[in-house]
């Protein structure tokens, strides 16, 4: 598979110091790369850095063969004032293609015909007329995803997508986002679902203070890091 991020001994922090450092990671097509690791790890940082939003402090992050962060379809984790947006899941979709429409001031007949057959394909065509802040928070989710792959078809970046859905609605969007995955689209999941990133991921990605790891889901399974993170777990579900 085409490599599409390198990310080499990279520092991310801020003025005040760094957050972590020694990241070396490679993101390629059609993977799916759950993110893993602690509170104030430098998660939210590497998000930041991946969108192009915030530069490393050092080392290298490179967008290989003409893939640039701008093709990256974010889904954010969502704030209370942003789940009471008023406006049509319609409107919402189609607001993914903003960066497609330059100048304009109109969507054209392709990016409207993209938003329909997108919300057609994530099972909401029905939901298009309704309004955003009187959705379920699955559907809500669903509505943000649309919107995303609306803006891109090749990679998503997820920031603890199912925080705040009940067990029917997480395995039904997990399920989505593994579809989505054996279609082509990459994923980069970030996450504290220790036992979903087992399931759907094929790369996993743990930054920790002391502990860093990068590789497939059963290296991570076996390494020294993976087995002390799931121990916790473990321990903590006990």
């Amino acid at each position: 598979m085409a490599k599409q991020i390198i990310c080499e001994n990279a520092a991310l922090g801020y003025e005040d110091g760094i957050v972590t450092e020694g990241l070396n990671f490679t993101v390629s097509s059609g993977d799916y790369l759950c993110i893993l690791g602690e509170n104030g790890s430098g998660k939210s940082t590497l998000i930041k850095a991946l969108l192009g939003l915030k530069p490393q402090v050092s080392g290298k992050i490179e967008w290989c063969e003409g893939f640039k962060a701008t093709e990256i379809g974010y889904l954010p984790q969502q704030t209370p004032v942003q789940r009471d947006f008023p406006a049509s899941v319609r409107e919402i979709v189609q607001s993914g293609c903003l960066s497609k429409t330059g100048f304009r001031p109109f969507y054209n007949k392709e990016e409207k015909k993209l938003a329909e057959s997108t919300m057609k394909q994530l099972g909401i065509t029905e939901l298009a007329g309704r309004c955003y802040r009187d959705l379920s928070g699955g559907q809500q989710q669903r509505v943000l995803l649309a919107r995303a792959l609306c803006a891109t078809r090749k990679m998503l970046l997820l920031d603890e997508p199912v925080t705040g859905l009940d067990p029917r609605a997480q395995t039904d969007l997990y399920d989505l986002i593994a579809s989505l995955n054996k279609e082509g689209i990459t994923i980069i999941m970030v996450s504290h679902d220790l036992a979903a990133a087992l399931k759907y991921a094929s790369h996993i990605l743990h930054i920790g203070k002391k502990q860093l790891f990068f590789g497939t889901k059963e290296e991570y399974m076996n390494s020294k890091t993976g087995r002390s993170f799931i121990d916790a777990e473990v321990k903590d579900n006990d």
